[in-house]
């Protein structure tokens, strides 16, 4: 962050302090608000994979399993408990009795089906979720009476459960699906969450109300239902400054997008809480699409990795509240290979162009570098975020020394997903959670995946028999090094600059207890069930 950026911004968030101090409204007892910085484009589990449609359907709906807080341990959802066979090709799960919807019809196994049917695509109409492939290859989810359901694979999947403890797999009611189609999740939603969709304004606020009969949270919680609080106000305010002062002010009560050269100065502040969570894999990264011109060189992804001071980068937007990455997995998770990071270029922009040099990319009349008539140049996408607007200056500037030009368009969420899916750029920045290295490299990595997630277009037969040996590996062993071994191919071909491995703190104000920090898929407040106001 430079000093004059952070001063104006500073300025600004003073005003605004003293602004919603002066005119801060008194809260309805009984709600709670919950600021973001942005919205999700819709709140359909089967056709988002955006942090802002799970955190909020995780309060709409459950899922057969979930995750404790240390991101590893599986405990009941849905399902009171299961059963699976030696071969680990067959899931029976039974499941509670006691569940209803929002409108107070009875969720059934058959229901689950559905709804797990659905994010695979095959109900009708078929719907495609990006990551379907997370409920693994399967052959067949079928209700075998009123609260059993067997879940068969044709392949074992090595970690199903806790894919099957996000959002993804969330109970949807089949009768509301049809009668809102592809308005489900727009228009309206019924789960079994601890919430029910009340009313949902774009990129301004999504409104919940408390679904009384709720009565089977998570052990993992310490209220099991129904809610403390009445309402839950998800509030989109884009401006960081705008959130700071708004917490500060008492205007909001809870957030988990407080900018981090913020988090030092809150968590002096007597009014306000922190919660932490430790076992948290986010990262940050600039992908490059392979199949476009220039982004299909590695020696211009590799200039990146060299030109860029990662971090310092960390320093300016993230006021080291975040650690620098190197290879493309977090050494604290599941299956990283350590000896992978030893291929990723250090920061050396002299190297760079030397090797760009050698790589037949010689600088223009201009500054930028021209190779068989093509120049240098690349257009990256991005949603409007403060830390990617940051992150693109400072990366902007660093390949522009090398002799590479970026141009960089920011688009709001509601339309960023769109833009995303498309062929028209060579450069993007995302950010994305998972809980190992299998989860991360089967999300992105797979053939199959493109064109989202796997939005590089990375397409390698190796790649992908690595990935389908780890997924169905049963000895530990061979997945670690199916994961190793994607891991170095990965590292050395550079189609990821990771930049940042992000830190999830939540804050809220001392009007509400019970703001725990969780951390899956990112998730800060997980179904909201202990909430409540003092």
């Amino acid at each position: 962050m430079t000093t004059s950026w952070k001063r104006a911004w500073l300025g600004g968030l003073a005003a605004l302090a003293l602004a919603g101090t002066a005119a801060a409204q008194t809260q309805p007892r009984n709600q709670i608000t919950i600021m973001r910085e942005i919205d999700s484009d819709r709140y359909d589990p089967h056709r988002s994979t955006a942090l802002a449609a799970g955190e909020v359907i995780s309060m709409l709906s459950d899922t057969l399993v979930n995750l404790d807080f240390d991101m590893r341990t599986v405990v009941p959802g849905l399902a009171e408990r299961w059963e699976v066979t030696p071969d680990g090709l067959t899931y029976t799960f039974h499941l509670r009795s006691d569940v209803t919807f929002c409108d107070g019809k009875p969720f059934t196994a058959a229901d689950m089906a559905f709804s797990l049917n659905r994010w695979i695509g095959r109900t009708t109409p078929r719907v495609t979720s990006p990551v379907a492939w997370r409920a693994g290859d399967v052959k067949e989810i079928r209700a075998t009476g009123p609260h059993t359901l067997v879940y068969e694979l044709n392949r074992p999947h090595s970690e199903l459960l806790p894919n099957l403890a996000l959002f993804f797999g969330a109970a949807v009611d089949p009768a509301t699906v049809e009668r809102l189609g592809d308005n489900f999740g727009v228009q309206g939603f019924n789960g079994t969450g601890p919430f029910c969709w009340a009313s949902w304004t774009p990129r301004n606020e999504m409104v919940l109300t408390r679904h009384p009969n709720y009565r089977w949270g998570p052990p993992i919680l310490q209220n099991r239902g129904p809610a403390h609080v009445e309402r839950i106000v998800w509030r989109v305010i884009p401006e960081a400054a705008a959130r700071v002062a708004a917490l500060q002010a008492g205007q909001a009560d809870i957030t988990q997008y407080i900018p981090e050269a913020f988090w030092d100065t809150l968590r002096r502040v007597p009014t306000i809480q922190v919660s932490d969570q430790p076992n948290y894999f986010w990262d940050h990264y600039l992908g490059f699409k392979v199949t476009r011109p220039v982004a299909n060189d590695v020696a211009i992804r590799r200039a990146f990795h060299m030109a860029v001071d990662r971090p310092a980068l960390v320093r300016a937007v993230w006021s080291g509240h975040a650690t620098p990455a190197r290879g493309i997995i977090n050494p604290r998770a599941l299956d990283y290979d350590p000896e992978s990071d030893r291929l990723v270029p250090d920061y050396n922009p002299d190297a760079a162009r030397r090797m760009l040099d050698e790589a037949g990319w010689r600088v223009g009349p201009d500054g930028i570098r021209v190779k068989d008539g093509q120049r240098a140049t690349l257009t990256l996408f991005a949603i409007n975020t403060l830390s990617n607007q940051r992150m693109g200056e400072i990366i902007q500037q660093a390949v522009r020394q090398v002799g590479i030009e970026l141009r960089i368009q920011l688009f709001d969420a509601t339309v960023a997903w769109g833009r995303l899916a498309t062929q028209d750029y060579d450069v993007l920045f995302l950010s994305y959670p998972y809980i190992s290295a299998n989860d991360a490299l089967n999300l992105y990595w797979h053939s199959r995946n493109r064109p989202t997630p796997n939005r590089m277009n990375w397409a390698d037969p190796q790649t992908d028999a690595w990935l389908e040996e780890g997924r169905s590996a049963i000895d530990p062993a061979v997945r670690a090094r199916a994961m190793a071994n994607i891991q170095r191919q990965l590292n050395e071909a550079a189609p990821w600059l990771n930049v940042a491995h992000t830190q999830l703190n939540v804050f809220s104000t001392r009007r509400v207890e019970g703001a725990r920090a969780h951390g899956i898929y990112g998730i800060g407040i997980f179904k909201g069930l202990d909430l409540r106001v003092r």
